[in-house]
């Protein structure tokens, strides 16, 4: 091809994107859909014997079936068939491990590759539950020697630290389930608490109004003989199906068998079926600061040059961000480096992703926070609220009410950047 063929041909990819993008600047009234973006889905850390190669390779397979029911969305998932093979080959998908020594015997800390996960869940015919899912607001009343009292957020709380925040935070965290309990100002409402133990959700809903949430689950905790019994109702999303109970004999079975169930719930209703997940990936990138057509087709130009990027094309705008759906090959690790080649591409923390609204300007010359390390999905989180959660972030993705079940079955994870043009000096930019 000719010189002046490829020019022409790669105005007309970027004309593609462009157009479909100066419609979308006349559609800003956006509709807000929630969602909490979990991170860490992928990442998990387990107990072993040893660091011999027999005590590693068991490692692999108790993190790669802790990471399998967090990602299916199946809390039976060693029952598929097929499964068994995946557990003994855990190691053809791990990316990194860490054998972590301490006073309390081994752990071994491991990273599967999300697009290899996904991949193997789907030839075994199994569902995949995405990085975007609901955030449960938990107001969760507890009975014990005949004295109620609420869960609550926030490091004042009386029971912030009590077993049943840490069980319930635990089986959260280990199903990656992104719930959010009330702020400590709550625990003292008599009226909320008697409320929350009738199930009658009026009040309760009034009181939520301006915490983050998809939906409410009203849970009531009691003993019932030698046993513990949680009985909750669901409010919103369409959960509506009255009440629910389990039993178990401690606070930590308790908590693992609610959370197992809300979640397989949800991934019932939003995981991707095994024929759907596709050879090929697709991931969101969120970028901020995107205020001109010059800067939209910079963006496109970059990415659609790197070498794992098969396809880009823009999906929402909201003033000055932009959202981009982009199909990659490999795994999402490798896109993550290659996008951070380019320095124009900054990568935003949870918080910055979280606190920046999308009409907000950001100045070229802020030093931005290195985003932070992640712990492992499985800890207990000692943080104060859902928004400082290391596990997932809430963010509110503007849409409109076709897009709200693609929000849900996305499977990756959302990718935020900040777009410095200032930042580098590129000799193709002069072109």
């Amino acid at each position: 091809m000719s010189l002046s063929g490829r020019i022409s041909t790669r105005a007309a990819r970027l004309l593609r994107h462009i157009l479909p993008l100066a419609g979308a600047l006349a559609l800003l009234a956006v509709f807000p859909v929630g969602a909490a973006t979990v991170s860490g889905l992928y990442t998990v850390e387990v107990p072993v014997a040893g660091g011999q190669a027999g005590q590693l390779r068991q490692g692999y397979a108790d993190g790669l079936e802790k990471v399998l029911i967090r990602v299916s969305g199946n809390s039976n998932i060693r029952g598929q068939a097929g499964v068994q093979s995946l557990l003994e080959d855990a190691e053809t998908l791990l990316q990194s491990y860490q054998l972590l020594r301490g006073e309390g015997g081994d752990r071994l800390r491991m990273s599967f590759g999300a697009v290899g996960v996904n991949r193997a869940l789907a030839s075994v015919n199994a569902p995949v539950w995405g990085a975007n899912r609901p955030l449960t607001l938990a107001w969760i009343a507890v009975e014990e020697r005949g004295s109620r009292s609420l869960l609550t957020s926030g490091a004042g709380a009386d029971n912030a630290g009590s077993p049943w925040s840490a069980a319930f935070r635990q089986a959260a965290a280990d199903r990656g389930l992104p719930i959010n309990l009330p702020p400590g100002s709550m625990a003292g409402n008599r009226e909320l608490l008697s409320d929350i133990w009738g199930q009658f959700t009026s009040r309760v809903k009034s009181a939520s109004g301006d915490l983050d949430h998809d939906l409410m689950a009203l849970v009531r905790v009691s003993r019932s003989g030698n046993q513990w019994r949680a009985g909750w109702i669901f409010d919103g999303m369409g959960m509506d199906e009255g009440e629910q109970s389990v039993t178990a004999g401690s606070e930590r079975a308790l908590a693992e068998k609610v959370i197992d169930r809300w979640a397989d719930a949800f991934a019932s209703r939003y995981a991707v079926a095994a024929g759907d997940v596709g050879d090929l990936p697709r991931v969101e990138i969120i970028i901020q600061g995107v205020s001109t057509l010059q800067d939209y087709g910079n963006i496109i130009r970059v990415l659609d040059n790197l070498t794992p990027v098969q396809d880009v094309g823009a999906s929402r705008v909201a003033g000055d961000q932009l959202t981009l759906r982009v199909a990659f090959s490999g795994e999402l690790e490798q896109l993550r480096e290659y996008i951070a080649l380019d320095t124009r591409f900054v990568p935003l923390s949870k918080a910055e992703a979280v606190n920046s609204e999308p009409a907000e300007q950001s100045s070229p010359e802020q030093s931005p926070e290195e985003p932070p390390e992640e712990p492992p999905v499985g800890a207990v989180q000692e943080s104060a609220d859902a928004m400082s959660d290391p596990l997932y972030a809430y963010q509110p993705l503007l849409s409109g009410s076709e897009e709200v079940e693609e929000t849900f079955e996305s499977l990756y994870e959302i990718l935020h950047y900040r777009w410095q043009p200032a930042s580098v000096i590129s000799t193709d930019d002069a072109e």
